[in-house]
């Protein structure tokens, strides 16, 4: 038997991560049933050879079950909640989690799940739609490590830049939290730095173009770059899913007497950026965190304009 039939695959949720990340399920091949909310999101899998379900509960007989929602309490309303995953009586004997929730919503999921005989893996991901079709996402698991090697090669078709195993319980949930506390004030710092270069005279382009090509560039700078230069904010992860995050990782850094003022600042900016946006008419919300830089230049007294300049983002095939 292929190793892509090997096990009925279960998967929940089909926002812009979970669709992309499920339909390299499917075009390998997966016995793969999925649910989402809204069915007609999920129904253009079917071409790709997913079943459609109609709850989650309809999964729970399927080896594996994946999920990945929005946050901490839609996670916990699809696999415990009154009508979620378990809601029947019957679980799966593995579950693994891709969405990036606190420990507590995760520990007790855990519980619930071991009391059922069912394993639990916390595998929240790092990138977004656009990195999961450059075959450059990645993940970190934690969980038992049977459990691991089993849905590993499961894992490896949508986390193809490497999946890490970090160890049992909640590991994985510090890794994730710990790297978008990161993500939120490298994103701050950036908007700062750019707004400083354009203010001075330096298009955002060529400032850019010379820090990609420094020792300071990143892959995750490289991708920002089109969004910076260009102004195109279409929506990867909102200023909402990122303050979410920062919240989760200042508490955690509250929880074990670990100082951390830079991110505290980095949120204080970001929930200004969201006020500003409220009073705006909301336009940002549903945004790319990006637009961070437009509220930079608001905060900086000049208004920024698209560059209309070709940028590479790293993800593509460099022309």
């Amino acid at each position: 038997m292929d190793t892509q039939k090997k096990h009925a695959i279960g998967w929940i949720g089909c926002g812009r991560m979970g669709y992309a990340m499920a339909e390299r399920l499917a075009k390998a091949g997966c016995n793969l049933a999925v649910w989402n909310r809204t069915k007609s999101k999920a129904e253009p899998l079917a071409a790709a050879g997913a079943k459609i379900v109609n709850s989650p509960a309809d999964l729970a007989g399927c080896d594996i079950v994946f999920s990945i929602v929005a946050a901490s309490d839609d996670f916990k309303e699809v696999t415990i909640g009154a009508k979620g995953l378990i809601s029947g009586g019957k679980a799966p004997r593995i579950v693994v989690d891709c969405t990036s929730v606190s420990m507590d919503a995760s520990a007790a999921v855990r519980q619930q799940l071991a009391s059922m005989g069912s394993k639990f893996l916390a595998c929240p991901v790092s990138g977004n739609a656009k990195v999961i079709k450059a075959g450059k996402l990645s993940a970190v698991a934690s969980g038992p490590k049977d459990a691991f090697e089993e849905a590993e090669p499961y894992i490896s078709l949508f986390a193809q830049r490497g999946v890490s195993y970090v160890g049992d319980g909640e590991r994985a949930r510090i890794a994730k939290i710990c790297h978008n506390v990161m993500l939120g004030v490298v994103a701050q710092n950036m908007a700062e730095i750019v707004i400083l270069a354009e203010k001075a005279g330096l298009p955002r382009h060529a400032f850019l173009a010379f820090m990609n090509n420094s020792v300071m560039g990143s892959i995750f700078t490289t991708y920002k770059g089109p969004a910076f230069v260009n102004l195109d904010f279409t929506p990867t992860f909102t200023p909402t899913l990122l303050r979410k995050d920062l919240d989760l990782g200042l508490e955690l850094g509250k929880k074990l007497d670990v100082p951390m003022p830079t991110s505290t600042a980095a949120r204080d900016v970001l929930q200004a950026h969201m006020g500003h946006a409220t009073l705006k008419g909301g336009g940002y919300i549903d945004k790319d965190f990006a637009t961070l830089l437009e509220f930079q230049a608001h905060c900086s007294g000049i208004e920024i304009k698209p560059e209309n300049v070709e940028v590479w983002d790293g993800l593509s095939p460099k022309r």
